[in-house]
């Protein structure tokens, strides 16, 4: 595995640089919204159980949870069963402009910490809630990103037929963790005018539908409901994934008739490109079933490298077939500072060296990047309670209730 780039240098200052956002979250979805947040800036202090967010101990395809989507985070455990805990909550959240929670609905309520109550103490809150399902019918049922897949359309446009798949991320935890984001930043513009804050809520389910409202809209348009992705009725003749020499796969398109000029002439298919009946793409879409089998057979015994090489030269659209381990090397992550350094803070291999990824946009041509690993359980509750104006020792009678850690 290559050495990533150093973490680019802070921009200063970060746009939400005095921001304070305190989050009760766990799992994906609220953290995201954090992490967001933070990323750009803002202070993010995490509230955990006393026994820490269970992400921190989750195996396999949980393992990358914690780290991930919790850097730049500090953390400070209470128990909020604990009237004391529940009392430093309350007076934590009271100097947030932004309160984040992911809680089951009503949770919130029973400490004090719902927006109704903490919206009395400070008018100019913005409170983001992520749920499952916005108010309505479904709003007390559980629910998981794979839930909402299945019941939002998600899973069916991913699978072949008769066979619904989740996608292979948290892709509504994620994103609803962003669209939270979304609307605390707009809700923090419009404080900026009114003074006043407000209630943001994401959903899990409401997310999942608008990503598959393309297909909704084809429906609507058309008349004939949207294929299965694997079975679909591509609007273009070649923009399939090929197996080649080795066994090697790569992704290849020709989605323009241009494309298709230049797609016959990298690859030495003079015939074909001379062919009147592939001479539009809708031609070619029509004789895909000819089309896609002589493709494949004149290009079983070419190498990925080669065809990667030809089509780059050419401009065309074409991707190499990669598993998420093998992109710690990719040379153009390494290049442009997609990777940065965190210590992990849980586990077998607490302490030593990770790489994440960071997000995908740059500020000022510079990458947003880690100014602090994501935090070990409770190693700011010391420090966070001193400045609520705790002393040393209401600090230690505190953590001897065990009402913080």
């Amino acid at each position: 595995m290559r050495q990533a780039n150093p973490a680019p240098p802070d921009i200063r200052p970060l746009p939400l640089t005095g921001l304070r956002v305190v989050e009760f979250t766990h799992m994906v979805m609220g953290p995201t919204c954090g992490m967001v947040l933070a990323d750009m800036g803002a202070e993010v202090i995490k509230v955990e159980p006393i026994d820490g967010d269970r992400t921190r101990h989750l195996l396999g395809a949980g393992a990358g949870f914690f780290p991930m989507f919790n850097r730049n985070k500090k953390s400070i455990a209470i128990d909020l069963h604990s009237p004391a805990g529940a009392d430093v909550a309350r007076q934590l959240a009271a100097t947030a402009d932004v309160v984040a929670e992911n809680f089951k609905p009503g949770t919130m309520a029973k400490y004090g910490l719902d927006y109704a109550a903490l919206s009395k103490v400070n008018e100019r809150l913005i409170y983001v809630s992520h749920k499952g399902f916005l108010p309505g019918p479904y709003e007390h049922r559980t629910a998981l990103d794979e839930v909402v897949q299945m019941m939002g359309g998600l899973a069916y446009m991913t699978g072949r037929p008769g066979d619904p798949l989740r996608a292979g991320s948290s892709v509504n935890d994620i994103m609803g963790g962003m669209f939270g984001a979304i609307g605390a930043l707009g809700a923090l513009i419009q404080r900026g005018i009114t003074g006043r804050g407000q209630e943001v809520q994401s959903a899990l389910f409401e997310n999942n539908v608008f990503l598959v409202g393309q297909h909704m809209l084809q429906y609507a348009i058309t008349g004939q409901p949207a294929a299965p992705m694997p079975a679909r009725i591509s609007p273009w003749a070649v923009y399939d994934v090929f197996t080649v020499k080795d066994g090697e796969q790569i992704f290849l398109a020709a989605v323009s008739d241009a494309q298709w000029l230049a797609f016959c002439d990298a690859l030495g298919l003079a015939d074909l490109k001379a062919d009147p009946q592939y001479a539009s793409n809708n031609d070619r879409v029509r004789e895909r079933p000819t089309l896609i089998p002589i493709l494949r057979a004149r290009l079983a015994d070419r190498s990925a490298t080669e065809l990667t090489a030809l089509l780059e030269a050419r401009e065309l659209p074409f991707a190499p077939i990669r598993k998420p381990e093998e992109l710690f090397d990719d040379e153009h992550l390494l290049a442009t500072g997609g990777l940065a350094d965190i210590t992990l803070p849980d586990g077998a291999r607490a302490g030593q060296t990770a790489q994440t990824t960071l997000f995908p946009f740059t500020m000022d041509g510079q990458r947003l990047g880690v100014r602090l690993s994501p935090p070990t359980l409770g190693q700011d509750t010391a420090a966070l309670l001193a400045g609520l104006g705790y002393t040393e020792q209401a600090i230690e009678a505190l953590r001897t209730d065990n009402a913080v850690r």
